[in-house]
């Protein structure tokens, strides 16, 4: 199935959090539970943030109790403000949100019924989704390209079909290249502190058949910089107008790293995670989530209670130490300022 889908009438998802020992599947009928699902990271990864949000504001508007468009719109945008503070960093999800509003938008001014917004908007989210998917294997055809046989490939946090409504961005890169015959071999950062690349991408990249070998966190400099690593590929939350990529925490240390032992490193991301209004990556909000997250593994106590925490989700790599971006349009390289816009209008 899709990591987030509507089905008959609810938003149904993977709970990811169970992965990758229990296979759950979940379904909301109240959007301020979808909200709470992409909180909590029921869903996650910026891609299928997106979907998840446009689906949750299509169950929105089934919910609103509105009878004439005007007030619809007004629960519509409430609705929306309550699922876009979920999670600041990924500008999917905005990216979403907006588009749904201006569908409803657009079909008010034409005085369409209530009614039929209602139904548009499930089939505007909908579309998002399928859209997805499309977008991924275009990325994973572009990004394919970078691959020799042959190659090591490390990789960071998850940005496979469980970070997408399905394929994924990275891991569609490398599943192309995969099903183009190329031998390849993935290394797959654990990602501390919430364990993405162990949990789900090593899940995936097993499921396939695909070569990999799990390290921790603090490898990945080792591997490098002893010639074990071709080729470095992350995913991003959010990706400034400079090419500034916000990602996963410890993606700005691969890329530094990589940049010292003259290894490519790209970003693999869709155009709808580029947000031109922000000039770099200093403007982008940095979610900071809770101090449990690394007190705790797994539900157990790793560290002394009552220890400081201080847990960013993301961090941002500066874009003079990546060697493209990824897009459904391309391969995006420097200088970033003007390229990425191009690809974005294309």
């Amino acid at each position: 199935m899709r990591t987030v889908e509507w089905h008959q009438g609810k938003v149904r998802m993977i709970d990811q959090r169970q992965l990758p020992h229990e296979f759950t599947v979940v379904e909301f009928e109240d959007y301020r539970d979808v909200a709470g699902a992409i909180k909590d990271m029921y869903v996650r990864g910026a891609p299928a943030i997106g979907a998840a949000a446009a689906f949750g504001l299509a169950l929105a508007a089934q919910q609103s109790r509105a009878v004439t468009t005007g007030a619809l719109l007004a629960d519509l945008v409430r609705m929306a403000d309550d699922l876009r503070a979920t999670r600041p960093t990924a500008v999917n999800l905005s990216w979403a949100l907006e588009r749904l509003l201006r569908r409803a938008r657009a079909l008010a001014e034409e005085n369409a019924a209530v009614g039929t917004i209602r139904s548009a908007l499930v089939h505007e989210a909908q579309t998002l989704a399928d859209e997805d998917v499309t977008i991924n294997r275009r990325m994973g055809a572009h990004g394919a390209a970078l691959i020799d046989d042959g190659d090591n490939i490390l990789t960071h946090c998850n940005a496979g079909a469980l970070a997408t409504v399905d394929y994924g961005t990275v891991l569609g890169v490398v599943r192309t290249a995969w099903d183009q015959g190329r031998q390849i071999h993935v290394w797959v950062d654990e990602t501390r502190p919430r364990l993405q690349g162990a949990r789900l991408t090593a899940w995936e990249l097993m499921g396939d058949g695909i070569p990999c070998t799990l390290i921790a966190d603090n490898a990945a400099g080792h591997l490098m910089r002893t010639g074990q690593v071709n080729l470095v590929l992350f995913g991003a939350d959010r990706v400034a107008a400079n090419g500034d990529v916000a990602n996963k925490i410890g993606s700005y240390k691969l890329a530094v790293v990589a940049c010292e032992n003259g290894i490519p490193c790209y970003s693999v991301s869709p155009t709808s995670t580029v947000d031109l209004s922000l000039p770099t990556g200093d403007d982008i909000p940095i979610e900071e989530r809770s101090p449990r997250e690394v007190t705790h593994c797994l539900g157990q106590p790793v560290a002394p209670e009552g220890v400081p925490v201080y847990n960013p989700a993301f961090d941002v790599t500066p874009h003079r130490y990546l060697t493209g971006i990824v897009t459904e349009n391309g391969v995006v390289y420097p200088p970033f300022v003007r390229n990425l816009k191009r690809v974005v209008q294309a």
